[in-house]
């Protein structure tokens, strides 16, 4: 423990975020060395703009992170699909935009009672191609853990995980297998901010803190800012642990290490929204050996390229169907990514539809609904503390100007801010006729998205479920069809892109946890019993089915 103790100390002083030089061009991915099959850790922090060191916030340490950022990459314009869990997480767990798979609204499945009228709940349709990630690598051998929140706008296919709960690690795999492993981090989450109002901090009571411009430097302001900084300093260490026991079991050199958050900040005018505090996202990357360590990169890269990304690293080369690209492994177009999009529709009861296009330095917001405020009220973030001190300055007149934009009564066509020169986009320069071609640019590039994708959101969420959900019944995978020939076992399913799983009955008669991925005709073993279903993503599972023995 001394020694590990001691090489925190050491990395603490360590960050990347003073190198300006971007790197990682496509040619310089070749340089890297890896395993055919390295295995690759997730750690995944909730509701977190880059507030960390290593991306140029000096406010508290994080030594862990400051160690991965010091031996790996730093990725400077990386983003969130939407600004929104569910949604975000729709997108990176397939590779393609929310708004492409009837994933846009905040949640599909959620509680009824927060939902409009009409609208019950239910799953994202991805085209019948499309699998979960993880699918893709448990084919490929890979023993595939999530640990432990799914919330994905559909529920996880049965194939998808090896283990998907609480206990689940990749210490549970067949020894030398390799494994793709999520860890979540839920102490930075929003809700995080009240429910733990009260408990010790992990940082001082009086650190100077600098409250963004939008929301109320008053000493509620700054309690929830402080209480922000001392959730990160938790999430900092508990992220430590993990990569303890990555190198305690002498695995650390044979991973990828991705570190990144679902979406932006947890306080007001950050999550939900589609400025930079919603969107954009620290990612830090480290490779076996440290190789590239300390570099940054400059590329616009969104969360729907983190799915074909890893697959290419996995040796699988990223299915047609997915909207991302692959930035790091063997199948990278040949040109990079220019823009990123992302979207904004229902949260709980109350409807909007946004759409954004950003590139390296201009961003372009476009609001269909006009007539409605600019802000939008959601009664789960009215639980914050500065969210109601925020009401409390707004209702006596008393918010100054960068806080009253969000409480503007109608919302502009469109928005367009130099997000290098105004970070927290308050300077709307939509009417400056000196950017007529970038506004003409972006709002082009927007135009060409939404038709690439087909946007759902575009469409009556009501409209909408009707396809998806005829007579608001949920469709149903068929049931496999099973030949047997000579104990050589051949599945197959009538539904169009439906996953098939598969458990062979164990010698005491019991049958394992994780259903086995089919992907090809086997042999049954002589006097074990097989069970087989089917499950389509956002279809209800087939029957399970019996092979006898």
């Amino acid at each position: 423990m001394a020694g590990l103790l001691l090489f925190l100390m050491l990395f603490t002083l360590l960050s990347c975020a003073n190198d300006p030089d971007p790197v990682g061009k496509q040619d310089d991915r070749d340089m890297l060395v890896l395993p055919d099959k390295p295995n690759i850790l997730w750690l995944v922090a909730e509701d977190l703009s880059p507030y960390i060191p290593s991306f140029g916030d000096s406010t508290i340490q994080t030594p862990t992170l400051s160690r991965l950022a010091a031996e790996g990459i730093c990725y400077d314009y990386f983003f969130a699909s939407a600004p929104v869990c569910a949604p975000a997480r729709a997108s990176i767990a397939t590779g393609m935009y929310p708004t492409h798979i009837a994933a846009g609204h905040m949640r599909t499945g959620g509680n009824p009672i927060y939902f409009p009228e009409g609208i019950i709940p239910y799953e994202a349709q991805p085209p019948a191609e499309a699998r979960m990630m993880s699918e893709y690598l448990r084919m490929q051998g890979y023993y595939c853990t999530n640990n432990a929140k799914e919330d994905y706008q559909f529920q996880k296919t049965h194939t998808a995980w090896d283990q998907s709960n609480g206990n689940a690690h990749w210490r549970n795999r067949e020894p030398g297998q390799p494994f793709f492993a999520i860890f979540n981090f839920g102490v930075t989450h929003e809700s995080r901010i009240w429910a733990k109002a009260e408990d010790s901090l992990w940082i001082p009571a009086d650190l100077p803190v600098e409250v963004p411009p939008y929301l109320p430097d008053t000493e509620v302001g700054r309690k929830d800012v402080r209480r922000m900084y001392s959730n990160i300093k938790e999430m900092d260490a508990q992220v430590g642990e993990v990569l303890r026991q990555l190198e305690e079991d002498g695995e650390l050199d044979n991973t990828i290490i991705f570190w990144y958050s679902d979406h932006g900040g947890p306080l007001p005018r950050q999550k939900r929204l589609l400025y930079d505090s919603g969107l954009k996202v620290p990612l830090i990357i480290r490779f076996p050996n440290a190789q590239q360590a300390g570099t940054r990169n400059q590329d616009m890269l969104s969360f729907i390229d983190l799915a074909p990304t890893v697959l290419s690293l996995a040796g699988i080369a990223p299915p047609a169907h997915m909207d991302g690209i692959d930035f790091l492994g063997e199948h990278q177009p040949a040109e990079k990514k220019k823009y990123i999009h992302a979207a904004a529709d229902r949260f709980d009861a109350a409807y909007d539809k946004i759409r954004a296009t950003r590139d390296r330095r201009y961003k372009y917001i476009r609001y269909y609904e006009t007539e409605k405020p600019m802000f939008l009220r959601v009664k789960y973030r009215d639980q914050m503390p500065v969210m109601q001190e925020l009401y409390r300055l707004r209702d006596a007149d008393e918010l100054n100007e960068a806080q009253a934009l969000w409480f503007r009564e109608t919302k502009p066509h469109f928005e367009f801010f130099d997000v290098e020169n105004d970070p927290h986009e308050l300077n709307n320069l939509a009417d400056d006729p000196q950017y007529a071609d970038k506004i003409r640019e972006l709002s082009d590039e927007c135009d060409r998205w939404l038709d690439a994708i087909n946007d759902t959101g575009l469409v009556p969420e009501s409209e909408l479920l009707e396809t998806l959900w005829p007579g608001m019944e949920q469709p149903v995978t068929a049931n496999p069809t099973i030949y047997l020939e000579q104990a050589m076992v051949t599945l197959d399913c009538p539904t169009p892109g439906a996953s098939i799983g598969y458990k062979v009955e164990k010698e005491d008669g019991s049958y394992p946890d994780s259903w086995e991925v089919y992907t090809g005709s086997f042999n049954q073993p002589v006097g074990r019993d097989i069970r087989v279903l089917a499950h389509r993503i956002g279809y209800l599972s087939s029957d399970t089915l019996i092979i006898e023995r």
